[in-house]
């Protein structure tokens, strides 16, 4: 099952989209309402923008996220690596 596709229907924002993926619908789902979580909360405090600025800002915030944990990970990973002193 892991070179299958797997295909899930999901809904960010109000509109329904077919996502297809390896990982499983349970992980697909889950990273689709992440998505729609960050878009409401962007649609929340910015009422005016129009639906793509909302999505363009969601990437962003989630990019942002992203390249947090990761800077995280490799400082993490040197303090790991490095000899005790």
């Amino acid at each position: 099952m892991a070179d299958e596709q797997e295909k899930v229907i999901v809904e960010i924002y109000g509109e329904k989209h077919v996502v297809r993926g390896k990982e499983s619908p349970d992980y697909i789902l889950k990273v689709a309402h992440e998505v729609d979580k960050k878009m409401r909360l962007i649609a929340q405090r910015l009422p005016r923008l129009a639906v793509h600025q909302i999505a363009i800002l969601a990437a962003l915030n989630l990019a942002d996220e992203l390249e947090k944990l990761r800077e995280e990970q490799e400082t993490l990973l040197q303090l790991i690596e490095s000899p005790e002193e």
